[in-house]
């Protein structure tokens, strides 16, 4: 499962809620390269996903947060071959597509919330980064309205839906393989 969203638009507060729901679900640990947050990421060098990147054993890379991040296929492989439903954390929607390479069901949810949410969510964290979140805000809208036609299994604004219903919705359309179609984005992201 993919959750694509802006920063603080509920991708952890979900996944725990995911995992609670049914301990299949696992947060997917993106390598990293740099900088910032530990938590959630399997740490590395960017020579080690370079490295991966040539040998062809990556299904995705990008740099934020002056940091890089991959999701490696074998990471991904470990997951589905220990009976776990991978839950990937993404930010751009040339993301999504490219882990689309990987021979399975995904399902690609959209969490969406206003920016005032994403600075009053960043704010009450302690994030010491906020306005840094917040351009990532802005790119991740602009991300979404250069690709509107992009199909979502499931579009939720997490403002307006508890994250323990978020998860039952997500798990519904896992189960039911909900299948993705295009949605009003230009509505959506205002």
């Amino acid at each position: 499962m993919i959750l694509y969203g802006p920063p603080s638009s509920g991708k952890d507060t979900v996944s725990a809620e995911l995992s609670r729901l049914r301990p299949e679900y696992e947060l997917f640990q993106r390598l990293k390269a740099g900088p910032g947050r530990t938590t959630g990421y399997r740490l590395t060098t960017a020579e080690y996903i370079e490295k991966l990147a040539q040998e062809g054993g990556l299904l995705y890379r990008n740099a934020r947060y002056d940091a890089e991040y991959a999701i490696d296929t074998l990471g991904v492989s470990a997951l589905v071959d220990s009976g776990r439903i991978p839950v990937l954390h993404m930010g751009q929607v040339a993301g999504t597509r490219a882990v689309g390479a990987f021979p399975m069901p995904w399902v690609k949810v959209l969490l969406w919330c206003p920016r005032a949410v994403t600075e009053e969510r960043c704010q009450g964290r302690g994030d010491k980064d906020v306005e840094t979140r917040l351009k990532v805000w802005d790119e991740t809208r602009q991300d979404l309205l250069d690709h509107a036609n992009e199909p979502w299994s499931l579009v939720v604004e997490t403002q307006n839906l508890a994250p323990a219903e978020t998860a039952h919705a997500i798990d519904q359309a896992v189960r039911g393989g909900a299948s993705a179609e295009a949605r009003d984005i230009a509505k959506l992201v205002g």
